[in-house]
């Protein structure tokens, strides 16, 4: 079953496992609780390791070896052998697990990495580790949609890699984005003051860096998954002709803003500065959506029990989109799921005085385009 199929089957209060397949929240062989980015248990001491592919937060016992680390956790990793990353003691502190550190020494999210922040500069190494852990999220959950994560350095023609910057002072700008591959991000972002005053500047509703990372891999994906295949029609019916140009689109945005009523048809008014955006932005908002109702599931959030109940999307709005009819309902399934949990998030958000937690609104043309964006995500890993 895919990482999709669970979710939605979860969220209908079906119990598939006796452990979370995500490493979000799961509990050490202490009962304390435990999280994602946790390297040890607050409360017994134990050495903590993260399994991408089983999505598993490991309680570790050391080997006898002294070098290599024994699963202490019930499931189907208990009593097996791994190594740590080589990052752990970095700046990084990435707590993932790796099987052979003589052949592969970084773990499937640090081996992606081609260049590093220059850490003899002040506070590049926090930087750094705030950057991290928020592309660890990212590698994460595509590992468990089953996309392709394998680095440049492997695979020069179609592999994934990133450049984790910082501006030299009198020094050419660092721009984030996406070329071929490679994923550049100015670590500055991982400064809240700094990205709070470019929001503000910007007119972005949200900005953070899980979200600077899941837009730029729609760019990647869009080239792998999109360019040059059967969806490509599909894409420039829905999406827009990406053949005009870029560069002018993108000057033509920050010039004269989104056009009139942009909300109608586009799910932030930066997705309406170009397809290429829009379908980056689409791809990003579907991983918001997935990973954060998932979170919520693993908190044993009951979402048939909250009261709030919003207009529902029905599958006749997705008329004329493939795929099957079963796959439509769980993916209407999953988005009007997503529309309550955000509801709510963002009321209590405002509760505490806080801006809301998803600031969009969903309608048709957005629903129409996500559900193309799961069905690629869909067609790769789990075909028909």
């Amino acid at each position: 079953m895919s990482y999709f199929d669970q979710l939605v089957s979860r969220s209908e209060g079906h119990q598939l496992f006796d452990y979370h397949p995500n490493g979000h929240v799961q509990k050490c062989q202490c009962g304390q609780a435990i999280f994602f980015d946790n390297t040890h248990c607050l409360r017994c001491g134990a050495e903590l390791g993260y399994h991408p592919e089983q999505g598993m937060l490991c309680a570790l016992k050391a080997g006898e070896d002294g070098v290599q680390w024994r699963v202490e956790t019930a499931g189907p990793l208990k009593g097996k052998l791994f190594y740590r990353c080589q990052n752990l003691t970095s700046a990084a502190q990435c707590n993932w697990l790796i099987t052979d550190p003589q052949t592969a020494p970084f773990c499937t999210a640090c081996a992606l990495n081609l260049v590093v922040p220059d850490l003899s500069v002040s506070e590049n190494a926090e930087y750094w580790h705030r950057t991290e852990e928020a592309k660890r999220r990212l590698i994460a959950q595509l590992v468990m949609l089953g996309l392709p994560t394998v680095s440049q350095t492997l695979d020069p023609e179609q592999g994934l890699g990133f450049k984790l910057l910082r501006q030299q002072q009198g020094g050419p700008a660092v721009m984030t984005g996406h070329m071929d591959g490679v994923i550049t991000l100015d670590v500055i972002e991982a400064d809240p003051a700094h990205r709070e005053q470019v929001r503000q500047n910007m007119h972005e509703p949200y900005r953070t860096l899980v979200g600077h990372f899941r837009h730029e891999s729609g760019h990647y994906y869009w080239d792998r998954l999109v360019q040059n295949s059967p969806w490509l029609d599909t894409f420039r019916n829905l999406f827009g002709d990406e053949r005009q140009d870029y560069q002018q689109s993108l000057q033509k945005h920050y010039n004269e803003g989104p056009p009139p009523n942009w909300n109608n048809t586009f799910i932030s008014s930066y997705a309406a500065s170009h397809p290429w955006e829009d379908w980056a932005e689409t791809w990003a908002h579907y991983l918001h959506m997935t990973d954060t109702l998932n979170v919520a599931l693993d908190f044993g959030i009951r979402l048939d029990n909250l009261e709030l109940k919003p207009d529902q999307f029905k599958k006749s709005q997705l008329d004329g989109c493939a795929r099957g009819n079963d796959d439509q309902t769980a993916f209407l399934s999953f988005i009007n799921r997503w529309v309550q949990l955000s509801s709510v998030l963002n009321v209590l958000a405002r509760s505490m005085g806080q801006s809301d937690i998803y600031p969009f609104v969903l309608t048709v043309p957005s629903l129409r385009k996500l559900y193309m964006v799961h069905s690629v995500v869909a067609d790769y890993t789990n075909p028909l």
